[in-house]
């Protein structure tokens, strides 16, 4: 570390409250943050309509029910890994070297990792299912196809109703970082007020920005509640592709109002394929090793800052008014890009690991903290109270009486998490010049397509594998916990 930037953190932190209100700094980020929200709102509801397909016919139940090969589900899920093993911004970086800067890029990038994310979460959840409904309507007669239609929507339409308004958040948090990449909307906005140390027209971004996600994730929390306070609310389902179309078509005419076209035609760029001796220069010539080993540290220790402080900072903050400050602090995090985020602790430090670890894990701090707030608020406090009555004090009643009943979920949530964590560890490497993502980034700048592949398919070996792991380590903690409630969309 270094004083040198100490001032200019003084800076940043001090025009938080002075934010510009200059007419043309607000009036582009106003147009950035529309553009950001429509590319979201567009990438988010075709991923859920192709993940929600997609899971079904990847799971095993529907293959056992029409009495074909389970093999065919499972072919299905491995072959579903593979897109979402690649974080969006890397297939945003991939993208943008065919289809050249255009904003299908970041749709599609969105929309190819979301809904394979999508799928695995429907299939996990249809084959979670109790099959004696299904099993009692086969043996009436009915048709496989209806038999399930009839047993899966009740238990499908909720779960989706929950986990897309989840999944819109996290397409508004991925178009910023796409934006940080240079494909425009907010993100966009927010680089180049950091990079040119504006942080007054940085700060008018941000608070924009915060406010569209809290009156969102007030908004979503305020819909779920009242659709499933309507008695027979299932039949909302029959007015789901209205929905879907409405929302389809307020999407393109947002865009096309913020003067984009997406119906231009697309302008494919010839990219060289290497050959395989081109590819054993590429994979020999790299310092793989190093590279894994920086990557799955890197990993290591944002996972660490991620799961470990948010229970320690409610055990340290315990009562309502610090608890609603830490609440607004963790919205802070989940704000701010963590590519944004390392450049500016680069600002007092020099690039290294722990930069980007600090960047990485605060940013998803602010996401365990919500989860993990919002687990323990739905707890009642019968338990809480009775050991408080006994004369423990307040912390030791939570520690017992709150955080030891939500741990199983809080650590499967968490090893979930990790997934995400080594995925962005893509992201945050091309800023601090370590680990795959770094490598993957210079590789593309200079064209080197022999590189770019091995980095990737490195890339998806390595996040198949904590995939796999994360999974039993999640089955595990998930063990004797009957009301466990995934949130992966975070």
């Amino acid at each position: 570390m270094h004083l040198g930037g100490v001032q200019i953190i003084y800076e940043f932190l001090i025009s938080s409250l002075t934010p510009s209100l200059n007419t043309l700094v607000v009036q582009s980020a106003w147009e950035g943050i529309q553009i950001t929200i429509a590319i979201a709102l567009l990438s988010w509801i075709v991923s859920i309509l192709v993940g929600i397909f997609l899971g079904i016919i990847s799971s095993d139940i529907l293959w056992l029910t029409i009495g074909k090969h389970i093999w065919i589900g499972k072919a299905f899920r491995r072959i579903l890994a593979i897109p979402r093993a690649l974080h969006e911004v890397v297939w945003g970086l991939l993208l943008l070297q065919v289809l050249g800067l255009t904003p299908w890029v970041a749709i599609i990038s969105l929309v190819i990792p979301y809904s394979s994310l999508t799928s695995r979460v429907i299939a996990n959840q249809l084959d979670t299912v109790d099959r004696k409904n299904l099993i009692a309507l086969r043996q009436t007669g009915a048709s496989a196809i209806s038999s399930l239609a009839t047993t899966m929507s009740p238990v499908l339409f909720p779960f989706v109703i929950s986990y897309g308004g989840y999944r819109l958040e996290c397409a508004i948090r991925g178009a910023t970082i796409l934006g940080v990449f240079g494909l425009g909307g907010i993100g966009t906005e927010l680089q180049l007020s950091l990079r040119s140390l504006q942080f007054h027209e940085m700060w008018t971004s941000l608070w924009m920005l915060a406010i569209v996600m809290l009156v969102l994730e007030k908004s979503l929390d305020w819909g779920r509640r009242s659709i499933f306070a309507i008695e027979g609310y299932t039949s909302i389902f029959l007015y789901m592709p209205f929905l879907v179309s409405v929302i389809i078509v307020i999407s393109f005419t947002w865009l096309h109002y913020l003067d984009i076209n997406l119906f231009e035609s697309l302008r494919f760029h010839s990219i060289y394929w290497p050959s395989l001796q081109d590819l054993y220069s590429a994979f020999t010539g790299l310092p793989i090793v190093k590279l894994i080993i920086t990557t799955c540290l890197l990993t290591l220790l944002s996972g660490g800052i991620a799961i470990g402080l948010p229970p320690l900072l409610l055990l340290i903050t315990n009562n309502a008014i610090a608890k609603e400050i830490l609440s607004l602090f963790w919205l802070f995090l989940r704000l701010i890009p963590p590519p944004l985020a390392a450049l500016i602790f680069i600002l007092f430090t020099t690039p290294s690991i722990s930069v980007a670890a600090l960047a990485l894990g605060f940013h998803n701090m602010g996401v365990m903290g919500r989860i993990l707030k919002e687990n323990l608020d739905m707890r009642s406090d019968y338990l809480y109270n009775a050991i408080n009555s006994t004369g423990a004090s307040n912390n030791i009643s939570w520690l017992y009486g709150k955080l030891s009943l939500e741990s199983k979920k809080y650590l499967a949530f968490a090893s979930y998490r990790i997934d995400v964590v080594l995925r962005e560890t893509a992201v945050i490497g091309v800023v601090g010049g370590m680990g795959l993502g770094w490598q993957l980034q210079e590789s593309l700048s200079s064209f080197y397509w022999a590189e770019v592949v091995v980095i990737t398919t490195l890339f998806i070996i390595l996040t198949l594998i904590g995939e796999s792991i994360s999974d039993k380590a999640r089955r595990y903690w998930q063990k004797n916990t009957s009301d466990f409630s995934l949130k992966p969309s975070l």
